[in-house]
């Protein structure tokens, strides 16, 4: 099997040898060994740092991540987590789906202030609505 070195995961992947390094301190990859001054790499890597990258573009957090494999590396994704995580996702696609159309509206919107709008008026209440109900009770 050959070995990758730092240099060549880092073109492959696109992710960056002080973050591969990082990964490597927080043990989520391990190199296999150094050639001189360059850690090596077994290819599989490759498909580690894709599952890494992909769960990180997905809001989880690297212990969350680490979570996702087990001591041997092999990957257990938490689907509960995930379809928790996508539903999340779900409801900050609504949110921002808003916002864009309030947004849009403010641009567009013919009245001399927005102020008069009453479409303008009728986002903003929906708006502070939508935040109100949202908000954590605080905690003692």
């Amino acid at each position: 099997m050959k070995l990758l070195d730092i240099g060549e995961i880092t073109e492959r992947s696109g992710v960056k040898p002080s973050t591969l390094r990082y990964y490597e301190e927080v043990g989520l990859i391990q190199s296999v060994t150094r050639h001189g001054l360059r850690r090596q790499y077994e290819p599989q890597i490759l498909t580690k740092l894709a599952l890494i990258t992909l769960a990180k573009a997905g809001g989880f957090s690297l212990n969350e991540i680490a979570g996702m494999f087990s001591e041997q590396g092999q990957l257990q994704i938490p689907r509960d987590q995930i379809r928790e995580r996508a539903d999340q996702i779900d409801e900050q696609i609504k949110e921002l789906t808003a916002l864009r159309d309030v947004l849009h509206h403010v641009a567009d919107c013919p009245a001399p202030s927005h102020l008069e709008c009453p479409s303008f008026q009728r986002m903003l209440k929906t708006t502070g609505k939508r935040k109100q109900t949202k908000r954590k009770p605080p905690t003692k």
